[in-house]
């Protein structure tokens, strides 16, 4: 009954779905996790990237993780091929506005710019839904940082924490829990460090057998001269997070069989 309707991205069915959307959203929740946390002084993304080849030149290619200009990056999650003809497109968003008004994009207006051509592929005959979940991070003046996940057709929201891909239901229970009263915590606030290790310790938990080398992560903070700086997290640290992860993990483990 399907295939009446799947035919033509702009043909409802009768439930008034749009299939081809819902297929790339399908293609997102088999690829691999990404996910994106605000802390007090930043932002943390992280995304399971592809096993790739030694060979390649790790400073120029890049899986999973894109910076756009000097105060946003990304993280996608689904075609990749689809996310390098949007992230080029956001470079493009991003340098227009800074030729012509002088001043970095806001965040929320790339973000929106962005959905509306999204959108426009859901709406029109010829062309299919983009097949790319993507996790924003920025900063501006006017509301700080931030994080949006926009999905295939064109809509966005933002959030404290969120995750997209592959076991995106069992990472956006272990955020809520993670997270939990953690905002505008005099007492307990949550750092960019912390972050890091909550970023680790969610993508353990949806990948098979966590290492380095399948894992991609960025930072944003805001510099001395209150400029954001957006860094990537180096290997050596990732590995280092992931020892002390599973070393946790170890120390769990033989407490709970002591006490049994």
């Amino acid at each position: 009954m399907a295939r009446r309707y799947d035919s033509r991205t702009t043909i409802f069915s009768p439930e008034g779905r749009l299939y081809q959307v819902e297929y790339a959203m399908e293609a997102i929740s088999r690829a691999g996790a990404a996910l994106g946390i605000r802390t007090d002084d930043g932002i943390v993304i992280a995304a399971e990237c592809h096993t790739t080849s030694p060979l390649l030149d790790n400073d120029i290619f890049q899986d999973k993780i894109y910076k756009i200009n000097d105060h946003l990056c990304v993280a996608v999650a689904g075609i990749t091929s689809d996310a390098n003809v949007l992230v080029n497109e956001m470079r493009l968003i991003a340098q227009r506005y800074q030729y012509n008004y002088g001043a970095p994009i806001p965040v929320e207006q790339l973000v929106s710019h962005l959905c509306d051509i999204k959108q426009a592929y859901t709406q029109y005959g010829g062309k299919r839904p983009f097949g790319v979940s993507i996790l924003y991070m920025g900063y501006d003046r006017r509301h700080g940082f931030q994080l949006y996940q926009s999905d295939p057709s064109g809509n966005y929201s933002g959030w404290n924490g969120t995750c997209i891909g592959k076991s995106f239901g069992v990472a956006m229970s272990m955020l809520k829990t993670e997270l939990a009263n953690r905002y505008d915590n005099a007492e307990n606030p949550l750092t960019t460090e912390e972050g890091k290790k909550i970023a680790i310790k969610v993508l353990a938990k949806s990948m098979e057998g966590i290492n380095a080398e399948k894992v991609e992560m960025a930072v944003t903070t805001l510099g001395s001269n209150g400029r954001p700086i957006i860094k990537m997290v180096q290997k050596e640290e990732i590995a280092q997070l992931i020892t002390k992860h599973n070393e946790e993990e170890e120390e769990k483990k033989a407490s709970t069989s002591g006490s049994n």
